[in-house]
């Protein structure tokens, strides 16, 4: 059409007809995979998973369902689905569910064709427009979603309670010709879920008892997460039954992949502050505390470790980086092993713990999840430790020999995220050997710097040198000094019968 009809009767000579929501997402779908468009921009590491179920079910005219765990873009998906409808279509201007212009599904819209013929006004809605997204609450309730009875509209238009006009539409009918989407779906009430039944199965609503059924043009996407987990709710047997296709979700299998999606989501790029610098090992040294959590006892892992673990993380470690170049005057500024601990604003607050995890408190289990990550990635790129490493025998010649005798010596070593840079690498280099061991690791000083660190921290990982935190402060010494100076235990009094 060379120019949007305003009247039916110009929709009429256009050529005009109407089609289903359904049958036009398939179109759409049909031609983008011709074209060898990109369907979902931005969605990462689904393409052989989550990304060819929902596209089959589309093309079956399917209702969906996307289950899985917090963070796995379950959201953003159902929010992508309006790219798969017209850029507009038409409706009777004032209508408010969307009447196809050739076919109305409402009394008004009836009526209105009914009573002007070709010179009923024609608008065009935007597909933004067709889009209409619920999360389910325990609050909401059936008029919230389909609709209720209106006395003020019946008052002042002077209509009887036995007139359909009466009705006050919900959310759901004035979505009808686009697609409807409810997040968290087994949080919705079971009678309101009862209430959905026929509008998946016979695509028909009833409100208040009234004998009037419109056949609305929709599609249904949910999103839940495992009913295991929610303990909220569930989803009734027969909704799910009545929901074509089920796609599970999931995190990314490998760092590289998360850490792809961190540097997609996350605010690093900051043109308006000092010049920061995050290696790519380091970010995935990020991405491994969520690995780390995702596998720790002491989170809760029916619940999942969201992927806005690492994007928030990141972006704290750049904002510490920030106000310590801001603090000392560093340019450009590197991260260090000791940013670590100002991370955990970003990560407590993301984690259920399980009982043993809430007894240690979320700062000890945040810590020993940044120390599983730590000796991960060190693991992979550092010499392993050895048992000859700090045992004083005779083939105690291990690339950590020289270090563990250091600290056995009685040495201790403070580095902090508050000192400028050229007194952290000056106090790393007074461990001998260190220096040698992670020569060949980093390209630059920043970089030689954070695997020195790193290096440490494996050791103490591996229960071979003792770590002390204080405020800023992080200080490696040898394990068995740092024991005997340890403050003894005050148990209380003894008291008589008292096993000896």
């Amino acid at each position: 059409m060379s120019a949007p009809a305003k009247t039916l009767g110009e929709l009429v000579r256009a050529g005009y007809q109407p089609r289903t929501v359904r049958a036009e997402i398939r179109a759409n779908l049909i031609a983008k995979l011709r074209a060898g468009e990109t369907l979902f921009p931005g969605i990462l590491g689904y393409d052989r998973t989550v990304i060819p179920g929902v596209v089959n079910a589309l093309l079956a005219g399917h209702d969906l369902l996307l289950l899985g765990l917090r963070g796995q873009a379950k959201t953003r998906i159902l929010r992508a689905l309006v790219d798969f409808l017209d850029p507009e279509i038409p409706e009777l201007e004032g209508s408010e569910i969307h009447d196809d212009p050739l076919a109305p599904v409402s009394t008004w819209g009836q009526r209105l064709v009914a009573e002007a013929g070709d010179d009923a006004p024609v608008a065009w809605l935007p597909r933004s427009e067709r889009y209409r997204e619920k999360l389910a609450t325990p609050d909401v309730s059936i008029a919230d979603l389909l609709g209720d009875i209106d006395p003020i509209k019946a008052a002042t238009r002077r209509l009887t309670y036995a007139d359909p006009e009466v009705i006050h539409f919900g959310i759901v009918p004035r979505t009808n010709r686009g697609i409807f989407a409810i997040n968290e779906l087994p949080d919705l009430a079971p009678r309101i879920q009862v209430g959905l039944l026929n509008l998946l199965e016979e695509r028909d609503l009833q409100i208040r008892g009234f004998p009037v059924r419109l056949p609305l043009d929709l599609l249904f996407a949910f999103s839940a997460n495992p009913e295991d987990y929610t303990n909220r709710g569930t989803i009734i047997t027969p909704l799910k039954d009545r929901i074509a296709s089920q796609i599970l979700t999931h995190y990314p299998p490998d760092v590289a992949l998360a850490a792809q999606i961190t540097a997609q989501e996350a605010w690093v790029e900051r043109d308006d502050g000092p010049q920061v610098v995050v290696p790519d090992f380091v970010r995935e040294l990020i991405e491994e505390i969520s690995v780390a959590a995702r596998e720790s006892e002491l989170v809760d892992q029916s619940s999942g470790v969201s992927a806005r673990v690492a994007i928030a993380a990141i972006e704290l470690l750049v904002s510490n980086l920030e106000r310590r170049a801001l603090a000392i005057g560093d340019s450009p500024v590197w991260p260090r092993v000791c940013d670590l601990p100002p991370l955990a604003p970003a990560i407590t607050g993301k984690l259920e713990m399980v009982y043993e995890g809430e007894q240690q408190g979320p700062e000890l289990v945040v810590r020993k999840l940044v120390g599983n990550a730590c000796a991960k990635l060190a693991g992979r790129k550092l010499p392993e430790i050895g048992r000859e490493a700090g045992s004083g025998s005779d083939d105690d010649s291990g690339p950590w020999a020289p270090i563990l005798a250091w600290f056995a010596a009685g040495n201790e070593l403070s580095v902090s995220d508050e000192t400028p840079f050229e007194q952290h690498e000056l106090e790393l280099a007074r461990v001998p050997g260190l220096a040698g061991l992670v020569a060949e690791l980093g390209a630059t000083r920043g970089e030689r710097a954070f695997w020195a660190e790193l290096a440490l921290e494996a050791l103490h990982q591996a229960v071979k040198v003792a770590r002390q935190d204080l405020d800023s402060r992080v200080s490696y010494k040898e394990l068995l000094r740092f024991q005997l100076l340890k403050p003894p235990v005050h148990r209380g009094p003894r008291r008589s019968g008292d096993a000896n």
